[in-house]
């Protein structure tokens, strides 16, 4: 019974989507030892991160219940539908956030102190939809939040200029992805009176902000490799994410959105994936090459 609910609250949260930010937590965390770290720092801020994950997407659902209720796009997900009860919703949260908050104090202390940092946009993310047109570069700013989290946690230092510009990066990428998903509920989000940049610039023109954004992101890419002085593959992985990026903005299109979710989904978790296996082959060849 306990095994089937939690099954269906994963399912519900995406958790296998855990995959767009942690190999960016893993990078920025790379990037803070400038070879890899202990093995329980990466447990630790494996954990940190999915405890995290998971709570954000629970209170994400908890939140938008009754919206999703009237959304035919999501009527039938589970807590809609009373396949799994908002209790047990809210109970996965609690669980989520006190786990995330026990590997926060097996990790350097300086994270106990700036948690909340990390924590407040993932709680606030779900209801700007609400009041801003904004809410995709919150988002952002939870996702790109991670390599700045995974820094400190191994360093027990503010962030450095190169893993800001990292965390920045990530900000524009999924900003620019959560405006291509966003594309989907249009008629919906306008009729209930929600914020969305489709809403406020169209469908065409948020498509067009979306290939700016992802331009920018590559940009951001290029110029943390050149002040971290990365070398060859990562470089070379940078040329392959351009790529995803570029064919994540050319199946989308305002007059066909069949393809939102090979763009959101599958495209998306290719990048984060592409990057963190890329810069880890460059620092095994060249950094102790």
């Amino acid at each position: 019974m306990v095994f089937n609910k939690l099954k269906i609250i994963l399912e519900m949260i995406r958790f296998e989507h855990t995959v767009f930010a942690l190999p960016f937590a893993y990078l920025g965390m790379i990037l803070a030892c400038k070879g890899f770290p202990t093995v329980p720092q990466f447990l630790w801020i494996t954990v940190a991160m999915v405890g995290a994950r998971s709570m954000a997407m629970s209170v994400n659902r908890l939140a938008d219940y009754r919206i999703d209720k009237r959304n035919p796009r999501t009527a039938t997900w589970p807590l809609p539908t009373g396949k799994i009860s908002f209790r047990a919703v809210t109970l996965f949260a609690v669980v989520s956030f006190i786990v995330f908050l026990i590997a926060v104090y097996r990790l350097a202390p300086l994270c106990r102190s700036l948690w909340p940092v990390v924590i407040v946009p993932m709680i606030i993310y779900p209801f700007t939809k609400r009041f801003t047109y904004f809410s995709h570069f919150v988002l952002g700013l939870c996702l790109g939040l991670a390599p700045l989290g995974a820094y400190v946690a191994i360093t027990n230092r503010l962030p450095e200029v190169p893993i800001i510009i990292l965390g920045l990066a990530v900000l524009s990428w999924t900003a620019g992805f959560d405006i291509i998903y966003s594309c989907q509920d249009y008629a919906f989000d306008t009729r209930e009176g929600l914020h969305s940049i489709p809403i406020a610039l169209g469908i065409e023109k948020g498509l067009q902000l979306t290939k700016c954004l992802h331009l920018l992101t590559v940009f951001l890419l290029f110029l943390v490799g050149l002040l971290v002085r990365l070398n060859f593959f990562y470089f070379l992985g940078l040329l392959l994410i351009s790529l995803f990026l570029w064919y994540e903005n050319r199946i989308v299109k305002p007059s066909d959105l069949s393809r939102v979710n090979l763009s959101f989904f599958t495209l998306n978790g290719l990048v984060s994936i592409a990057i963190l296996l890329f810069t880890t082959a460059d620092i095994l060849i060249f950094k102790r090459g």
